[in-house]
């Protein structure tokens, strides 16, 4: 994957991965949805999030990028700038 995709891409890939994997009602998703409180992820969601998002942009996410990720929007700019 490379920056041929766009924000809206990785956004609609990332509400793909929380509808599916994680059941997330698409209504709830959009770039300022926090991920621990308004979609109701926990630390070990959080983890196989990440994974999925390492697995679809076969690049992995850093500790110090991942720790700043709060909402959907901080995880499309970090995969986003990762590109």
């Amino acid at each position: 994957m490379d920056k041929r995709y766009s924000k809206q891409e990785i956004f609609d890939k990332l509400c793909e991965i929380l509808e599916t994997d994680f059941e997330i009602d698409k209504s709830l998703l959009n770039n300022d949805a926090n991920l621990f409180t308004d979609l109701d992820l926990d630390s070990i969601d959080a983890v196989d999030l990440a994974v999925r998002l390492q697995q679809y942009t076969e690049k992995r996410i850093s500790p110090e990028d991942f720790k700043q990720i709060v909402t959907l929007g901080d995880v499309v700019d970090v995969i986003y700038n990762l590109l």
